[in-house]
């Protein structure tokens, strides 16, 4: 069979599959929240010498690739594997220098590294380092820009939601700028951290009674007011019996992520959306509020398995398949 391992190692999460490579198919995948964050802490903790590090973190990938074989009831034993996201960053696995701007959306030009299999991982390894401008950077996005089509002569902004949300541009088939939104962490801050958590209570659907009206008061009051004050309103609410707290939960989503879209109201690029199902309801939901509604969807995890399959077949690192 031809395939590959594919791991996207994030901040807070890490998602492994094994993917048929010549339809880009998922054959089985694992997801837990072993984030580099948090492995980085547990080498910390371990104090073992700098040359044990990169063994350290393949020993976690090690355990999910088992749980893989566990799925297709097949040894992956020597087929190689690819990395994108923070395992190439300062509290990875490996320090790769970033890429600076621009780079090719087909991830031609990215810096990589090879690391050859060993007795202790018997994988051939190709990892993915990330791109940056002289205030920004990004570790992981890139990957996903190169498993998306882009135009050949129309400016784009691609829009991947999350913990560090990302706003790509492209034009020409190149990467030309970027910005990192903190909307996730600030959410995590303020409903688990602040005063205000104690109004809110989590909740997942949006389509649900009032949540989308209470969401969309949140994306209107980010164009209206000032955040540090609006933020306090999710506050107000509750107290004035104003909202539930689920209701809060979906206001103060609102504004965040009104606040971070609200910049692209005189847009003129393409408009595409890199994420999940359920990021995608919200981010829809805030951009048509704001008045912008032709936007292109593109699922997440097809856009980094492709483009991990496309940076692996690329003639600047033509490495077979199994």
């Amino acid at each position: 069979m031809k395939g590959f391992i594919s791991c996207d190692w994030g901040i807070t999460a890490l998602r492994t599959r094994f993917v048929d490579a010549d339809n880009q198919f998922v054959l089985a995948e694992t997801s837990n929240d072993q984030g580099i964050s948090a492995i980085s802490a547990l080498w910390k903790q371990s104090v073992r010498g700098e040359e044990s590090r990169l063994l350290f973190y393949l020993n976690v990938i090690k355990n999910q690739i088992g749980i893989l074989e566990k799925q297709l009831s097949f040894s992956l034993k020597d087929f190689h594997l690819i990395i994108s996201g923070m395992a190439s960053s300062n509290i990875g696995m490996m320090e790769l220098p970033y890429k600076e701007l621009p780079f090719n959306s087909d991830g031609s030009d990215l810096h990589m590294k090879m690391i050859s299999a060993s007795d202790e991982f018997r994988h051939e390894i190709l990892l993915i380092s990330g791109a940056k401008t002289q205030n920004d950077v990004m570790r992981g996005e890139e990957t996903q820009i190169a498993g998306c089509e882009t135009s050949n002569n129309k400016e784009e902004l691609f829009i991947f939601p999350g913990t560090h949300s990302k706003h790509i541009i492209i034009k020409e088939h190149q990467a030309i700028d970027f910005k990192t939104y903190m909307t996730g962490e600030f959410f995590s801050l303020l409903t688990k951290n602040s005063i205000l958590s104690g109004n809110l209570e989590e909740s997942d659907c949006l389509l649900e009674g009032d949540k989308l009206k209470n969401f969309e008061e949140g994306v209107e009051n980010s164009m209206q007011h000032n955040l540090l004050h609006a933020s306090f309103f999710a506050r107000t609410n509750g107290l004035f019996n104003r909202n539930t707290k689920k209701e809060n939960y979906f206001y103060l989503s609102g504004l965040l992520i009104g606040t971070e879209l609200k910049d692209l109201i005189h847009n003129k690029a393409l408009i595409s959306l890199v994420c999940n199902e359920k990021q995608k309801n919200y981010y829809f939901a805030a951009l048509r509020k704001l008045g912008l509604e032709e936007v292109q969807f593109r699922d997440a995890m097809t856009a980094t398995v492709n483009g991990q399959c496309k940076i692996l077949l690329g003639k600047s690192h033509p490495h077979r398949f199994n």
